[in-house]
């Protein structure tokens, strides 16, 4: 079966907000084994937005509409939904008790206090439409069934989005396949994509079921296997030979084959694994790592501070960089980087320590030591390893495969 996405907004035409949504719902479309052939955006205009639904439903067998179910005029997927189809709209009680209570709750008040007239448009249902809870908002859902169509309305806040697919779309469009589809994803840091793809290339060429595909990230290269079969039993046992053989060939470069688990994640688990505290120390990252670190609930077990020491008198003043290693080798160098990660852990007790020191551009750089160079020094109980590295791309870039590589590094010596 076919699916489209529609995104509705003209706040994505104009770049105001970056489009998570069609991406996060093409990852999950391909877990479920539909085949996706086009994503559009279209702006806050009834005609356009009719023309692209009727186009849709001419050649795709699933359209999944994000956005455009608000409270306000500008508001118009519904309405265009039931145009197209020729239908009517009708009020749902019961969508019309959930939104009252929801802002009973929010504001601890009578809903004639704090809600406005147009608030009521959210609980305007297709007629005929499956509505959808929203657990997380206020406007909910639709499902549409019409001459052998689907068509999905979800709000456009990926915060309402992404647990409403979850909770709800999700299982009901895996009932639409006849088959089973699993999913494992096999993730490498170290490896550069074509290098990566050039050592599985005999594997895509022979695949059938399972399928192996390659998806570049920013210093990551991730593999989905995906096999289909009449149980989930089965297609995990054909998934499992094809992850072996991967791990055959790329060995410790794998860091998980779990499709939600992030490098920060895996790194947390090893920490705790061995008991060990960690502290950071950073530079042209100001924070980015410590940022990703965070991100894992429950982190704070592990994590003791982070120091941001851009300035050379910060890292003297908090690390205890002697001004002669300074003088003599630099802010960005393999021994200032050492220095850093030592004095983190001495400062603050910690069994490993971080410390990222670089020049991110775009000025600042010079032949000797160009736009780009970023040493990482990585404690573990009084050991330091630095590594050298020469990266390509803008500041922001820059920063980014900085905080990945210091993760994947700390992560290969606490293996």
């Amino acid at each position: 079966m076919t699916v489209e996405l529609l995104s509705v907004g003209t706040e994505l035409l104009l770049g105001n907000i970056v489009n998570t949504n069609a991406n996060y719902l093409s990852q999950k479309c391909a877990q479920l084994g539909f085949s996706l052939y086009y994503q559009v955006t279209v702006g806050d205009n009834e005609g356009r937005l009719c023309e692209s639904i009727q186009t849709a439903l001419n050649r795709s067998d699933i359209l999944i509409l994000t956005g455009g179910l608000g409270p306000t005029q500008d508001d118009m997927t519904k309405e265009a939904v039931a145009k197209v189809l020729g239908l009517e709209l009708q009020m749902d009680e019961a969508s019309k008790e959930r939104i009252a209570s929801y802002f009973r709750f929010r504001y601890q008040k009578e809903v004639s206090a704090v809600i406005t007239e147009n608030n009521w448009k959210q609980a305007l249902k297709i007629d005929g439409s499956i509505v959808v809870e929203n657990n997380n908002g206020t406007a909910p859902g639709y499902i549409v069934e019409t001459n052998g169509k689907t068509i999905i309305l979800m709000p456009g806040p990926p915060n309402e989005m992404i647990p409403m697919f979850e909770e709800s779309i999700y299982p009901y469009l895996e009932k639409k396949q006849n088959k089973v589809f699993v999913s494992s994803m096999v993730k490498i840091c170290g490896v550069g994509e074509s290098k990566a793809e050039t050592d599985i290339l005999d594997l895509i060429n022979a695949q059938t079921n399972p399928t192996i595909a390659p998806y570049a990230k920013t210093s990551e290269v991730h593999f989905r296997v995906t096999a289909s079969a009449d149980t989930k039993e089965k297609a995990a046992s054909l998934i499992l030979p094809l992850v072996e053989e991967l791990y055959r060939r790329f060995g410790d470069n794998i860091y998980s084959v779990l499709e939600e688990e992030t490098l920060e994640e895996v790194v947390i688990k090893l920490l705790k694994n061995k008991n060990y505290t960690i502290t950071t120390a950073e530079s042209c990252t100001g924070g980015l790592l410590t940022g990703r670190l965070v991100n894992v609930a429950g982190v704070s077990e592990q994590l003791k501070e982070g120091f941001i020491t851009y300035s050379n008198e910060a890292k003297m003043k908090y690390l205890g960089v002697k001004e002669e290693t300074l003088a003599t080798y630099g802010a960005v160098s393999e021994q200032t980087a050492e220095e850093m990660a030592r004095g983190a852990a001495r400062t603050s007790g910690a069994d490993t320590a971080i410390a990222i020191t670089g020049i991110a551009g775009p000025e600042g750089g010079t032949q000797e030591k160009p736009v780009g160079l970023v040493y990482i020094a990585c404690l573990v109980k009084e050991q330091v390893t630095v590594k050298e590295l020469r990266l390509k791309g803008n500041r922001l870039k820059i920063r980014d495969q900085s905080v990945i590589a210091a993760l994947d590094l700390l992560r290969r010596q606490l293996l």
